[in-house]
């Protein structure tokens, strides 16, 4: 079975054979959330929070708008 470092406690961290670059695991010692980055040799980094997904960065949305003096 391969394996990887988990990059926040350096302890080994057992994955699929079957992984695919984005798929997610667990580290069995410190239960950080991980994704795969890199698949020869398999790396991990540490999962972003979700919560930052459901905002696109459209400033349409909520930035400021352009509007002509004569409007004022």
């Amino acid at each position: 079975m391969p394996t990887s470092i988990c990059p926040e406690c350096d302890e080994e961290v057992y994955v699929d054979a079957e992984i695919e670059q984005g798929d997610h695991v667990s580290c069995d010692e410190c239960q950080s959330d991980l994704v795969v980055v890199g698949l020869d040799p398999i790396e991990l980094d540490l999962r972003e929070d979700s919560d930052d997904d459901d905002y696109s960065g459209d400033e349409d949305d909520y930035g400021s708008r352009d509007y002509d003096d004569d409007r004022l």
